[in-house]
């Protein structure tokens, strides 16, 4: 079922005041321009943008910090310690980057499988890819859910 753009605005800004009076009577601090961003960046899965609020309401506060993405830099770091299957290192360098958005690394790692990946492995990456971007929507801990999906990608893909 498609929803027309109006109708998406409609639904979008019914659910940003249902937000807002969540946080509200949770009493987490929050920045409205945000919250409202969230929502448009993952727009409709609400479970989602209700798992990102609850995930980072922890703090106490929703602010522009949890739309960080991470730096080109850090992910070149990732995909060195992938190649060299520093299994170790790829569990720091999770848990350091806990706050990155698991689509937007996800994309990253399927938009530069040709640069990183012998070409035979890219199918895997994709299954491995769609296989745990579908199990994110699902999951209480995301941290371990990105962890599995490149432990899987570390044992299964030939890097160049």
């Amino acid at each position: 079922m498609k929803i027309d753009n109006k109708d998406k605005q409609e639904i979008a800004a019914t659910f940003f005041k249902r937000a807002v009076q969540i946080l509200k009577n949770e009493e987490v601090e929050f920045d409205p321009k945000v919250v409202a961003e969230l929502i448009t960046k993952h727009f409709p899965d609400y479970r989602r943008i209700l798992n990102e609020l609850q995930r980072y309401s922890v703090s106490g506060k929703i602010d522009s910090g949890i739309l960080v993405n991470m730096s080109a830099e850090s992910f070149k770091d990732l995909v060195k310690l992938l190649k060299d299957k520093n299994f170790t290192e790829v569990r720091k360098w999770v848990a350091k980057n806990s706050d990155a958005d698991t689509t937007s690394l996800f994309r990253e790692l399927y938009d530069s499988a040709s640069t990183h990946l012998a070409e035979g492995s890219i199918p895997q990456l994709v299954l491995t890819l769609a296989d745990y971007q579908y199990k994110a929507a699902f999951v209480a801990d995301h941290e371990l859910n990105i962890m599995a999906a490149l432990t899987e990608i570390m044992a299964n893909c030939k890097f160049k």
